[in-house]
């Protein structure tokens, strides 16, 4: 298990510990419980999902990387699919505020870039901020998506977000987290396809300016985010912090990041070039390539 992980491990009832245990010392555990995981918690425990769900938080909030605020929120995704996605907050030294990524946001884009297509749930251990409720409208499961809060009772985001406005208002069909392919042909090394491809997967909507970011830490691996664009505007999530909470989920730091490319396309509106390499910079990382893709076409 993650050293991250003792103190809150430590906290919880001996029978979830018992239960968590070997999951949670594989090698392979990355902040993901497969259903068939969730299933056996359940079984060994006696605990409902809901109940499960936040008895679990305390490990997702230990995830958070917070130099700022001192202050730790962690979120649990819970997917049609029967997984559960841990999420936290991030926030990023000699950056901008703006740059800083809510547990919510972390929790949906974990469960994302893992290939989840819907999501039923969302567990966290503080009310949603009004950034976050505007970030969830823009997922396909609209506004009947379950909130899960210490000490309340489930509610959905439309008691959370009356009146929302969202996709809809702008004669938008495309929602996050449905599958999207944007066409971009693959070229160049690994790191850079990988970053093509990420492009391929963004969520851009409004202003077809899709991006994708790929990272290549100091153990060699590669992780990939992809641009989260919102009806709003201002709760939209960067490629590189989709990318940043990955390698955060795989337990490592966020200075261990040795290489980045961004993959954006050719004359478009937005750039997530500046913002990209300030980012990367106060995390010490110097070895940044961008990468243009074809003009986006509006569709």
């Amino acid at each position: 298990m993650h050293p991250r992980f003792t103190s809150a491990f430590s906290a919880l009832p001996v029978n979830l510990q018992q239960a968590l245990q070997p999951i949670m010392d594989a090698a392979d555990f990355h902040g993901v419980l497969q259903a068939n995981e969730v299933t056996q918690l359940q079984q060994a425990t006696a605990l409902e999902a809901d109940a499960l769900a936040l008895a679990l938080l305390p490990l997702a909030a230990s995830c958070a990387v917070a130099p700022v605020s001192n202050f730790n929120v962690g979120a649990i995704a819970r997917g049609s699919s029967g997984n559960w996605y841990f999420g936290a907050n991030m926030e990023f030294r000699g950056a901008p505020l703006q740059q800083t990524v809510h547990a919510e946001q972390s929790a949906i884009t974990h469960a994302w870039l893992r290939g989840e297509t819907q999501l039923e749930t969302i567990t966290v251990n503080y009310t949603p901020c009004g950034h976050c409720r505007q970030f969830m409208n823009e997922l396909n499961s609209g506004t009947a998506i379950r909130i899960s809060l210490p000490g309340r009772a489930v509610s959905t985001l439309g008691d959370y977000l009356p009146d929302a406005f969202g996709p809809a208002d702008l004669n938008i069909a495309e929602r996050l987290l449905t599958p999207v392919n944007h066409g971009f042909s693959l070229q160049g090394d690994t790191l850079q396809q990988a970053a093509i491809e990420a492009a391929n997967q963004s969520h851009a909507p409004y202003s077809h300016s899709y991006s994708g970011v790929a990272l290549r830490s100091r153990s060699g691996q590669i992780f990939t985010g992809r641009y989260a664009e919102n009806a709003a505007f201002n709760p939209s999530l960067p490629p590189l912090q989709a990318a940043l909470i990955l390698l955060n989920m795989h337990n490592e730091a966020l200075d261990s990041v040795q290489q980045a490319i961004l993959a954006e396309c050719q004359g478009a509106v937005l750039s997530q070039h500046d913002a990209t390499r300030a980012t990367l910079a106060a995390l010490g990382c110097g070895d940044f390539t961008a990468v243009t893709l074809s003009v986006c076409a509006v569709k």
